[in-house]
């Protein structure tokens, strides 16, 4: 039996405070050891559309373990304009997760000022 050719992890991010994509957002993948120890994978940032332009793990690099994103909201919310009071409700939001499969696993971050929502997608 041959290895699925669309084991890839992706993200999107929406700001529904404003109802729209939230660009420039600096995401970074970190692969997380049983020691207790963090290993980058990747950096990106999203698009206009919300999206990176790439997957943040495919192919050959892709594995089963545990992960975390982190999702740079606060530097974002700057950008917006927004008065918003300091510190920041959310500033960085990390989402933990497990990848148990060579699917494709897609991970959003739906964000506002004052909450964040996250589930596995498709």
């Amino acid at each position: 039996m041959s290895e699925p050719t669309d084991a890839r992890l992706t993200t999107h991010v929406l700001d529904t405070s404003l109802g729209r994509p939230a660009a420039g957002i600096a995401v970074t993948l970190w692969r997380l050891g049983s020691d207790g120890g963090r290993q980058k994978v990747a950096d990106a940032v999203t698009n206009s559309d919300g999206r990176c332009d790439a997957p943040l793990m495919a192919g050959d690099d892709f594995a089963v373990g545990e992960y975390e994103l982190v999702f740079a909201a606060g530097a974002y919310f700057d950008t917006t304009g927004r008065d918003l009071p300091e510190p920041k409700f959310l500033s960085d939001v990390v989402i933990r997760f497990g990848i148990a499969d060579r699917t494709h696993y897609h991970v959003p971050l739906l964000i506002s000022p004052f909450g964040y929502s996250t589930y596995r997608g498709s």
